[in-house]
C-alpha cells in the first residue's frame, strides 16, 4: 500500500470537477466551507495551456489547497507539455480526463472516449508523470457505448496500474458517447455501486474513489466504508451546506462554521474586495445560490441574488443576508 499523504488524505471527500462551475471563485466558496476536502478546477484541455492564457486558466488562490488540476487531451506530447507548465503553479495533483461524454470532448478525441484505447491512456499518463512533481492521477467511467464493464473496468484499472497510477476516481456510470446528451450522460445509464465497490477488492494496491450519484454525506460515508474515497459533483455545488458544511467531520474535525449564516456573512467580506477589483457580485454569488437550500429564506435569499446579482451592490448582498437571517451574525 501506498503511503498515506496530505492529498490523498484530502481526497476523502471531494468536488468533482464541473465545466462552468468550478472555476477559482467556487472553489475559494467551497474551500471557506471546508478545509479539509479535495477540490478540483474544471477540466482544461491540454492545447488550451500550451497555447492560451495560462494565466486565466491555472491561476488560483493558495487557500484553495488541497487543490487538483484536471487536464483533457489524448496526445501523449501535449499532455506532457501542458504537464510542465503546470507544474510551476504548484498543485497538488493532476488528473486525467477520461470520463467526459460531451461532445466537443469526444471530437477532440478525449475524456470517456479514451476508455476504448486504454493503452493511449497509459501513454499519456506515463508523458505526464515524466514532468510532473506531484502525483497523476486518473478519472474514469465504468466504460462506453456497448462495452461490457465487468469485462472492461477491471482491464483498463490493470492497465493503469502497469502504467505507474496509483490513485483512480470511477464515476459509476457507463458513458453513451451516440445518444445521450452529457446532462443525460450524469442521469440516465444505471449506477453500478457494486462494481466499483468490486475494483477495491481486486486491486487494493490502488486507491478508489466512487463518483456518480452521491447526494449526501451520509451516503457519501457509506461508500467509505468500503472505498478510498468519495467525489460528489452536482449536489456539492447545489447544496454546498449540506455537503460541504459538515464535511470535515469526516476527518473528526469540527466545521468551520455551525450555520450556513455565518458562511453568508463570511462571504460578505470576499465579495466587497471582488468588487473593488472592478468584478461582478454575480461572478460570486451564482456559486452560493444554494447555500440555504431548504431552509427559511432560501426563496428569497436566491431570488434576490440572481435578480441583483449583475450589476449587485454590497446593498443588495445585505438584503439577502436579511432575508436568510444572517446579519445576525454580523
Amino acid at each position: 500500500m501506498t503511503a498515506e499523504t496530505p492529498v490523498r488524505s484530502a481526497a476523502r471527500l471531494s468536488v468533482a470537477p464541473m465545466m462552468d462551475w468550478t472555476d477559482r471563485v467556487c472553489r475559494g466558496f467551497h474551500r471557506l466551507l471546508s478545509r479539509r476536502a479535495l477540490l478540483y478546477t474544471e477540466m482544461v484541455t491540454a492545447p488550451a495551456v500550451i497555447h492560451g492564457d495560462r494565466a486565466r486558466l491555472l491561476d488560483y488562490d493558495a487557500a484553495e489547497h488541497p487543490v487538483a488540476l484536471q487536464l483533457g487531451g489524448s496526445d501523449p506530447a501535449e499532455l506532457r507539455e501542458a504537464t510542465r507548465i503546470a507544474a510551476d503553479w504548484g498543485y497538488d495533483e493532476i488528473n486525467l480526463n477520461v470520463g467526459c461524454p460531451s461532445d466537443r470532448v469526444q471530437s477532440g478525441c478525449f475524456g470517456a472516449v479514451l476508455m476504448k484505447t486504454p493503452a493511449l491512456v497509459a501513454e499519456c499518463v506515463a508523458a505526464m508523470q515524466a514532468v510532473s512533481p506531484v502525483e497523476v492521477t486518473v478519472k474514469c467511467r465504468i466504460g462506453v457505448d456497448e462495452q461490457e464493464p465487468a469485462e472492461v473496468l477491471p482491464l483498463f484499472l490493470d492497465t493503469m496500474v502497469a502504467a505507474g497510477v496509483r490513485r483512480v476516481t470511477i464515476h459509476a456510470r457507463k458513458a453513451w458517447l451516440q445518444g445521450l446528451s452529457p446532462r443525460e450522460n450524469r442521469e440516465i445509464p444505471p449506477l453500478d455501486y457494486p462494481l466499483v465497490h468490486a475494483m477495491k477488492t481486486a486491486f487494493p494496491q490502488l486507491h478508489l474513489s466512487i463518483n456518480g450519484g452521491i447526494g449526501s454525506l451520509e451516503a457519501a460515508a457509506r461508500h467509505l466504508e468500503v472505498m478510498d474515497g468519495a467525489m460528489i459533483g452536482r449536489a456539492a455545488y447545489h447544496e454546498p451546506w449540506a455537503i460541504l458544511g459538515g464535511a470535515d467531520r469526516l476527518w473528526g474535525d469540527a466545521p468551520p462554521f455551525a450555520e450556513p449564516a455565518q458562511a453568508a456573512m463570511a462571504m460578505r467580506e470576499v465579495i466587497a474586495r471582488h468588487l473593488e477589483a472592478g468584478g461582478r457580485m454575480h461572478q460570486v454569488t451564482r456559486h452560493m445560490l444554494g447555500l440555504f437550500h431548504g431552509r427559511p429564506g432560501a426563496r428569497m435569499w436566491k431570488r434576490i441574488l440572481s435578480e441583483r446579482g449583475s450589476a449587485g451592490t454590497l446593498d443588495d448582498y445585505d438584503a439577502a443576508l436579511a432575508a436568510v437571517g444572517a446579519r445576525e451574525f454580523a
